[in-house]
Parts: structure tokens; sequence; C-alpha cells
């Protein structure tokens, strides 16, 4: 039916149609649509995306950069030089600086807008969906109507579709109907008028898929979803700033504070010494804006979101802007073991059947190997249980191999990828099973039950029951035991032999999964638990290994030795746990099960909590006491998970982490942080970066402070021994708004410094007693040399050399500064002047600016400039350099005082 146009329908009509009519009216059928009818639809209804809060345009992003209590006192400042005291090359001159400042803070705005959406790029959610007979994964956005998507438990709603096949399958529709208790959906038709939230052959957008699976064919996308008519109001709340925005916006309004009142003594003190308000005027407000340190919020903003880019590419992708401050903290890291330490690439290396043991040969997903029995090759096909074995991992199945760019790779569940592989290496296709004994009915793996279950006809008549879970819950639903082609009672003795035998598999670190059936007289349309839960027949073990990550022992010792302790939560089995711990080399501890930890009170597991190091067997809802016990004991806790039950405990920690791979949509709505690679050593990259990204925002509030601070009290400090103003109004707003904006972004873009994983989590906020003593001493050093130079200058009977000199050694200081906070601890000679080009840049950048104010004619004029010498210049730079000298001090002092705290 492709190349029709779907009929568009009331919203109210899809649902009371049947299956095969809405198909009809949209033009599509059970295959789906092919491509080029995907692209015809995608150009009349447009991208599945909904309503979107307009941009800002670039026009307006540059207006927005005037929008600054301090930027209007200074454009009312340029009006009243120009009006009241008759200095226009002044206003022209603070009417420049403001314009400059506005095109720096509009570069730097627009690039963290842009890495923002880059990020929003890259999390986009993806929809399973059936097309041309095919399975295949889109971005959501690219749906159509018409479109067939698979769902199943995780997975979030990605447009409104008509169901038309349902087995199990029930949808949270909360987040739209406010109805908190999931609905079961069903195929068939409903008569009548009926509200959105009755129509129980539906599903909707934004809404999560809890239980079973599905197949509904999209009838509305975007904006013309029920979600996407409501957007427009969800798009215009603003998300509230982070703390540590609140923080170093508040810090900014107390040190505003300070500084008006110093100004307001500055001022008065000059009027004193016989300046004349106009004058002091001028220079009151551009010491003001000067040492206000005004633009800290945005400068934290552009900081963040040029860290969160910098994460992205090492595939930590951030969600919440929050995140990225508390990275640097965490002190627990919580992981899943399979697809996190491990390859997640499952591969069998044995199956038990009664009485025999067979080694698999091969590796990954590719179809070829050899079973063997004591080192000799075996038919397995000749033995009727080994082939019943791989019959069920191959029918009770939901997985596929598929070949991509020459390589094997699972689409689906990895464990159930293996079980598929090993029937291929029997030359079992689940494709031909399948046409032989078609599936009826299933009952979809969760967690809680820990099986699946799918149901067939019986080749001699009647229906069969395959069963696939782990060992514990398999076993206990066996009655009977299938030995050599025949079913008999299964004896204590039997129930020994397997329990040993998943035993040793285990502690060589494989994965066990047991394989059962059970029979039934006729097969019912629907399966239900008691039909699988008792009376079953055991049939064999498949023990596979998921080989440890090798980067993972490595992310392991460095969480070490950064001070993070790291705790493995697996659904495995303890022996298997345990065998992988040891592999990784997590810190020898005590080992918990599921089991165990249900019958612990939540005092006994906080008092045990420390010396735990695995979980084994454990039910993701178990995983929130877990998250809550080491909280509770004042641990910042990352908590990773993927499934639709880890979303509790993901939202309970202080970093929820999900999976981008195996991940479902509920996993990754409620975590901070999503993993682009599902690897653990990603999540220790993440840590290191959120680290780096927190010493960059304390380096740039260093140096914005001590700067400001220099500044001050070299105006103050000059006035108090009777020296006249050193610097006029206009260097003034030059100094703050050119010169520190060269160099303040490029410290937030320091790499970091090296042995970052070797530190302990912080322990300190942005600003900390020792950083405040630093930032008064380096202050006092540049004002001493400032007001120096400018006496002795001054001494020699030429004011305006006097002042240009002033100028540029307080413009000299704050190039060395940034130099020195690069590093609060580790010396200058050790980290050297590479590592951060920008920095280099913007430094350079800065010389040039200054030596154009002091070189370019018309400049001199606007700044009360004048030529400077080369012995001038070598003086300038001597006592700018004393500033670097004063810091390396006090590390040589701090470090000798307690060496064991002053790691870099």
């Amino acid at each position: 039916m492709n190349g029709k146009d779907p009929s568009i329908q009331p919203s109210s009509a899809w649902y009371s149609l049947s299956a095969e009519a809405v198909l009809e009216s949209l033009g599509s059928g059970r295959e789906g649509l092919d491509e080029a009818e995907v692209k015809r639809r995608l150009d009349r209804f447009g991208r599945n995306v909904l309503p979107e809060k307009k941009k800002a345009s670039p026009v307006w992003l540059f207006l927005r950069q005037f929008a600054s209590p301090l930027i209007y006192i200074l454009l009312i400042a340029a009006g009243i030089e120009i009006f009241y005291m008759n200095k226009p090359l002044d206003a022209v001159v603070i009417a420049a600086v403001v314009f400059l400042n506005a095109v720096i803070g509009f570069f730097q705005e627009s690039k963290a807008e842009a890495a923002m959406e880059a990020l929003k790029r890259m999390i986009s959610p993806k929809a399973r969906v059936r097309r041309k007979g095919e399975t295949v994964q889109v971005p959501a956005s690219r749906l159509v109507p018409g479109d067939l998507v698979l769902m199943e438990a995780g997975d979030r709603v990605p447009a409104d579709a008509r169901v038309i096949d349902a087995v199990s399958l029930v949808v949270d529709e909360s987040p739209l109907t406010g109805e908190s208790a999931p609905v079961e959906k069903f195929s068939a038709a409903l008569p009548g008028e009926v509200p959105v939230a009755d129509r129980g052959n539906m599903v909707h957008q934004a809404t999560t898929v809890v239980g079973g699976k599905g197949v509904a064919v999209v009838v509305a996308t975007g904006g013309n979803t029920e979600v996407g008519k409501i957007s427009a109001s969800v798009q215009a709340v603003k998300p509230p700033p982070t703390p540590l925005q609140q923080n170093v916006a508040r810090l900014g309004r107390y040190i505003g504070i300070i500084v008006l009142v110093i100004t307001a003594f500055l001022v008065a003190e000059g009027i004193l010494k016989g300046y004349t308000f106009e004058d002091m005027f001028t220079v009151g407000i551009a010491a003001a804006v000067s040492a206000i340190p005004e633009g800290l919020p945005v400068l934290v903003t552009v900081v963040l979101a040029l860290g969160m880019r910098r994460m992205a590419r090492r595939n930590a992708i951030i969600r919440k802007l929050a995140a990225v401050e508390t990275l640097g903290t965490a002190t627990i890291i919580c992981s899943d073991k399979t697809g996190t330490f491990t390859e997640n690439e499952m591969t069998v290396r044995e199956i038990y059947v009664p009485v025999r043991t067979i080694e698999v040969t091969g590796e990954g997903y590719r179809p070829e190997g050899e079973f063997r029995e004591n080192g000799t090759s075996v038919d397995p096909l000749a033995d009727a249980s080994l082939g019943m074995a791989l019959r069920i991992g191959a029918l009770c199945n939901d997985s596929a191999v598929m070949v991509q760019e020459g390589r094997n790779i699972a689409i689906g569940d990895p464990t159930e990828a293996a079980l598929l592989t090993i029937a291929l290496k029997a030359g079992l296709s689940r494709e031909a099973l399948e046409k032989e004994s078609p599936r009826i009915s299933e009952l979809p793996f969760q967690s809680e039950k820990r099986y699946m279950a799918t149901l067939h006809p019986a080749a001699g008549g009647g229906g069969i029951t395959y069963i696939k879970g782990a060992l514990d819950r398999v076993l206990a639903m066996c009655r009977y035991i299938y030995v050599a082609g025949a079913k008999r009672e299964m004896t204590p003795a039997d129930r020994q032999r397997i329990e040993e035998q998943n035993e040793k598999m285990a502690a060589g670190a494989l994965r066990v999964i047991a394989l059962a059936f059970r029979e039934c007289a006729a097969p019912k349309p629907e399966l239900c638990l008691q039909d699988a839960e008792s009376g079953a027949t055991f049939v064999g073990l498949a023990g596979m290994i998921d080989p440890p990550r090798q980067e993972a022992r490595k992310a392991v010792a460095d969480c070490r030795e950064a001070g993070i302790k790291v705790v493995m939560i697996t659904g495995d089995q303890k022996l298997t746990a345990v065998a992988i711990a040891r592999q990784l080399g997590l810190p020898e501890g005590d080992v918990v099960t599921g089991v165990e930890l249900e019958k612990m009170t939540d005092e006994e597991l906080r008092a045990r909590a420390e010396n735990i190091s695995v979980f084994a067997r454990v039910e993701p809802l178990q995983k929130l006491r877990i998250v809550d016990a080491y909280k509770s004991r004042g641990h910042v806790v990352a908590m990773t998970g993927d499934g639709v039950n880890d979303a509790p405990a993901l939202r309970a920690a202080n970093i929820g982490i999900a999976m981008g791979i195996k991940g479902t949509d509920v996993a990754k709505e409620a975590a901070d942080m999503v993993l682009a690679d599902d690897n653990f050593a990603s999540i220790v990259a993440a840590v290191e970066e959120g680290r780096v990204i927190f010493d960059n925002i304390k380096r740039t509030v260093f140096y914005l402070l001590s700067t400001n601070l220099g500044e001050l009290f070299t105006w103050i400090g000059a006035l108090l021994i009777g020296l006249p103003l050193p610097v006029v109004a206009v260097q003034i707003l030059w100094i703050n708004l050119v010169t520190d904006g060269a160099c303040t972004v490029p410290l937030g873009m320091e790499p970091g410094m090296r042995g970052l994983l070797k530190r302990s989590p912080r322990e300190t906020g942005v600003t900390y007693p020792a950083m405040w003593g630093r930032t008064v001493l380096l202050a006092g050093v540049m004002a001493a040399g400032s007001v120096w130079l400018f006496a002795w200058k001054l001494s020699e009977g030429n004011p305006d050399l006097a002042r240009t000199v002033a100028f540029c050694v307080l413009v000299a200081f704050q190039w060395a500064n940034a130099l020195n906070a690069r590093s609060e601890k580790e010396s200058l000679l050790k980290t050297g002047l590479g590592g951060n080009p920008w920095l280099l840049g913007g430094i350079a950048l800065a010389i040039a600016l200054q030596l154009a104010v002091v070189y370019i004619p018309p400049l001199q004029t606007l700044f009360y400039t004048v030529p400077l010498g080369a012995g001038d210049w070598l003086v300038i730079i001597l006592v700018s350099l004393s500033v670097i000298v004063a810091d390396e001090v006090r590390k040589a002092i701090v470090l000798w005082l307690s060496p064991s705290k002053c790691r870099p």
C-alpha cells in the first residue's frame, strides 16, 4: 500500500477502527513502509519533534549582552561624560569598551549554546521500526504516520500510535493522563466516544512501556500528538540554575556589596585629597565595574557547557547540568557488571546436559566453531538432549544476530544472541525452527521472574513451552529431567549434580542459563504463569563468558588512587561475580547476594556497606536500598542502570548513569548522564573531567578576584600615600573588560593538571580560606608593584609616562597571574608554559591589543598613553614577574608545611 496518502482521521477515530482498517487508512501494512515512502511522508508531515521554544537570533543574543545592571551604569556614565562633563572622548572609549565586551560575551555564549545543542543531538531518542519487513533502529524524529513501531519494556513511546499486536503490553501513562496505575493495552477496536485516558488500544508519545511488548502503527507525530498539543506551556518553563551557579551568583553579589563599600571609600578619599567630584565620579564607576565580578555566573555556565562537550568526546553525555559539578565529588561508584565492566559480547563456552559437558569453540557472534567432548569433536544433533537444549535456546529468544560492516553484532540481548549463535554452529537457524514450530504465545522476561517462556505446537500434537532463565528459578519449576532424549522423574542426586555443575561453571567466570520445557495436552491462545512454573523438565545448562574489558582493570585501579570505592552489582550468581571481580582487581571485601540483602535491615546494611565490594543476584529494585545505605554514610554515590526498574535508584543516586547502548528509554530519562559506549572506563573519564571542570571554575574565580582586588588595592594605596591616581577611568575599563576577558575563558579550558585522579574527592567549594589568603597575597603584590613603579616614574617628572607605565604594569600583572592561576599547588616550573594553547593565545591577543593602545596614535589619545621605550618594558616585565615569584614562594612554603596535601 506504499504510495497511498494516509487518510488523516480525527484523533478520536483511530481507536474505533480495527487494526487492519487503521493500516489500510494509513496506507501501510504488516511489513511496514519502505524508505522512499518514509521520505515522501517526512516531506509532508515534517519531523517527529515537539514544538520547541524559539531560539534567540544572533542579533538578539548580541543585544542580550547589554542587559546587565553594570552595563547600564557604564552607559549612563558615558552620557554624563558627554552632556555634563563635556568629555566626548571618554564617552567614546566607554562605549567602545562596552561594545567590545559585548562581542566577547556574544562569542562565549554562542560557543556554549552550540555545545549544548550538540549534546542534545547526541541523546536524541531512537525507535525500533519495521520497514519493508526488516526491523531497524532509527531516530525517533524520523518516524512518520504509517510506521510500525516495535515496543518492549523500558521503551519510551516515540509517537501517538494505534496498537495492532500486544503481548502483556503495559504502559505507564501518568505523564499524559496523571493516572498512576499502569494500563494494559490491547489491539481490539473500541466503540463510541472514549476519552484519551480510556483508549486502551492507543499509546501516546512520552509515555513508557513498563511490561510486555507490542507493535503499533504511528497515527500522529510531533505537534499533532496529544503531548504535542500541550508542549508549548512546557517549553516556557526555564530550568532552574544548578547549586554551583546559585552559589557563584551569591558570591558575586556579596563581593559586589563589599566592592561598592570600598569604592565609596575610594571616592571619598579622592575628594578629600583634592580631586573634583567629576574626576572621582568616573573613577568610582570604573572601579566598581572593574572590581565587581558580575560576569561570574555567565562564565561558570560557559565553563560547564564547554566541559560537557569534552565529556561527550569521552563518551559521557551529560543530561543535567548539575551532574557536571557533582561528578568530581563522587566517592562511590556502584556499577553493573555486564557490558560496563565486561565487553557485553557473550560467547557460549560450555553446555551441560545430563550427564555430559560439551565444550564449544569460537568467538563472539560468528557462527563458526566446534562441539567437543574430552577434546574430541562431536555431532551436537546426535544427542537428543543436546539438540533439545539448542532448540530451546533458539526458539525461546527475542534477539537477532546481524552482519553489519562485515561484523556479526547482537540486536537485542547479548545472552540471547549467544544462544542463537551456538544453535547456528550446530546448523539450526531460528527461522527454520519457527516455520516448523511457530510461536503461539509467550511470557516475556522480567527481572522479577528471572525467566522467559514461549509456547509452540508440539511435533506429535499438543503444545510445548520452552523456558530459559536463572538456574535457581528454573530448577524450582522442574519435576523431571531429560536424559538421552527421555524424560524421567528428577531425583535429589540429579538436582545435586546440576547444582554442582552450575557452581563449577560459575567459578570459571561463566554466566549460567538453565534450559527446560513443559508439555501440555493442547496449546492455549495465551500462556500464563501457571503453565510454566510447575511440572517442567530440566534439559541443560549453557555456560557463557563475557570477558572483562581490557581498560576496566586500569579504570578500577584509577578509582582506588582517586579515593573512590568501586562496588560491582550484578544479577549473576555469587561465584561468577567473585571470579569477575578478581579479574578486574576489585578490592577484597564481602559478597552479598540479593537473598541476603533482603533479610538485612536498613541499619544492618548501613553498618556493613563499607566492607561490601560485590552484590550478586541482586534485583533492580534492591539497588535503591544500596544507594540509600551509602548516601546515609555521607558518600556521594554514582549508580549505573539500564532497565525500567533501575529508574528509582538512578533518581536517588547523586549521579544516575544510564547505558547508552543497552539502556532503556526509562533509565536514560531518569539518569543524569548517559554512557555512549556502556564502558566503566568512561565513568572514570567523566569523573576526571568533572574534577577538571570544577578546578577550571576555581581557576577563573581566583583569577578574577585576585586581579580585580589588585586593581582596587592599587588605587587605594596610591591615594593613601598621597599619590595621584595611577590610571584613569578608561584604562580601568580596558583592563577589566579586555585583558580579563582574553584570559578568563581560556583558563576555563585548561585540560587539567597531572595526577588529577590521584587526589581524593574534593572537600572545598569554589572559594575557601586558602584561596582567599592566596588572593589577598597576590593582590597585595600586584598593588605594591604597580604603586612603587608609578611613584618611581612620577618622580622623573613625566606624569603621562608614569601613568602609561602604571597602566601597562597592571595589565602585565594580569598576564603573569593567568599563568599562576593554572595550578594552586604545582610550581610553574613543573607545569610549564605549554598544555593550554588557548591561554597562550589569549595572553598573546591581550599583548597585541595592549601594544596597539600604547603605540597607535588615535588609541593613545583615547586611552591617555604615550609610547614606551625598551627600558620601560624591561622594568614592567620584571616587576610583573614578582607576582609569579610570590606565588612560587607560597607554593614552596605550603609544600614544606604539608607535603601530603600538595599533590597536584
